[in-house]
């Protein structure tokens, strides 16, 4: 990759807590696209690549109809669920633009769970519908991906001697941010390590604040070639490179010996740092998808930031918070305080990061990573270089 692609556009709706937005989910994703193309400088009719995840419902020759694209020369969707794939988006419209299948490539996600359903609920499983796999746990109570997640991240904790306050050193970093960003849906509403400690349990070792939130609204980001990027307004963002990894599908095979516990992102890191020639040290700023506190700290450490047993320390004494951490973390506020779609509003900040637009900007930035949805498998990663 190197650069042979850039984002040129990113636009996102305007977010909602559950079941406040007064448009659709379908709209929502037109209004997200149509302020990529706006942010691009592009016709809504010149786009012609639609890429997506998890979404069955916001199919890409709807969404091409109700836009006026010329053309739909390439659409796809990663395989395999949940927001580990929403980096994965520009490793799709990457190719596509760099193969010539596509001019203008738009990844995009929509979410209304207001209007449709909670993601993550037991609902599914229970009636026989949800992932292959996650049935077993059904007669145990065990229905959700909060529940699982749980199961992994204590069992680790306890095998590195982890406490509670490096999952609260995630979740305090992440209010922090969404406090210096007017979008984020937890705007206004800070959080103190003793309101964490007091939130309710969900499931342990996870309270409130370590589950990520449920909202409505939609983003979406446009990919093209920088000869094409010449003759548009606006700065580009190159990728510089991308990773799809390897572990198990949810459910039973989550707990066979060769993962157990572990998030299965050791691997997605050794291709991003081999792909990109360098190093966890060398990045400047870091959105690592949380639907769960204990998985980000359990990707920290397998992606080469720290040892289990120094994650405590890394993440702690506010080393996460603002632009001028010792290690910029969820600058936007991420899925637990700016709002949960489904990761790729992280990657939106990674690009806004590179541009030197962020409402938590950090200096001089060269190398913006995003991280998909550790929790499950494939994971997924995106570095971004610096903007010109």
């Amino acid at each position: 990759m190197h650069g042979q692609a850039v984002v040129v556009g990113v636009g996102e709706s305007e977010y909602y807590k559950h079941g406040r937005s007064p448009d659709t989910e379908f709209q929502l994703a037109c209004t997200a696209i149509k302020n990529a193309a706006e942010d691009a400088g592009l016709e809504l009719r010149q786009l012609d690549g639609l890429i997506s995840y998890m979404d069955d419902r916001n199919s890409p020759l709807r969404i091409a109809a109700a836009l006026g694209f010329d053309e739909l020369s390439w659409s796809a969707t990663p395989w395999a669920g949940g927001g580990n794939n929403s980096s994965a988006t520009l490793q799709f419209a990457d190719a596509a633009v760099c193969g010539g299948y596509a001019n203008y490539v738009v990844g995009f996600r929509s979410l209304a769970q207001g209007q449709f359903y909670r993601l993550g609920a037991g609902t599914g499983v229970a009636s026989g519908g949800g992932p292959p796999g996650l049935g077993w746990g059904l007669p145990y109570g065990l229905m959700t991906p909060a529940q699982e997640c749980a199961l992994h991240t204590k069992r680790w904790m306890h095998d590195h001697g982890v406490s509670q306050e490096a999952l609260a050193n995630i979740s305090l970093a992440c209010y922090a941010n969404a406090q210096l960003n007017p979008r984020a849906v937890r705007y206004g509403q800070a959080l103190t390590r003793e309101d964490y400690h007091a939130s309710r349990w969900i499931v342990e070792p996870f309270h409130l604040f370590d589950c990520c939130q449920e909202n409505d609204g939609a983003a979406a980001l446009i990919v093209t070639t920088p000869e094409r990027a010449k003759d548009l307004p606006g700065k580009a963002v190159p990728i510089l490179a991308t990773a799809q990894g390897l572990g198990p599908e949810i459910g039973a095979n989550a707990f066979q010996e060769r993962w157990f516990p572990g998030m299965y992102y050791g691997n997605v890191g050794r291709m991003i740092w081999e792909r990109a020639g360098v190093k966890p040290e060398d990045i400047d700023v870091l959105q690592l998808y949380e639907n769960f506190t204990g998985p980000v700290v359990m990707a920290l450490c397998e992606m080469g930031y720290c040892e289990p047993e120094e994650v405590e320390a890394f993440t702690g004494d506010g080393a996460l918070e603002g632009p001028n951490a010792r290690l910029p973390f969820n600058t936007s506020g991420g899925n637990l305080a700016e709002a949960y779609i489904h990761g790729l509003e992280m990657v939106v900040e990674a690009v806004r990061q590179s541009r030197g637009d962020s409402t938590c900007q950090v200096d001089d930035v060269n190398l913006s990573l995003a991280v998909g949805g550790p929790g499950y498998a494939p994971g997924s990663a995106v570095l971004f270089g610096p903007a010109s």
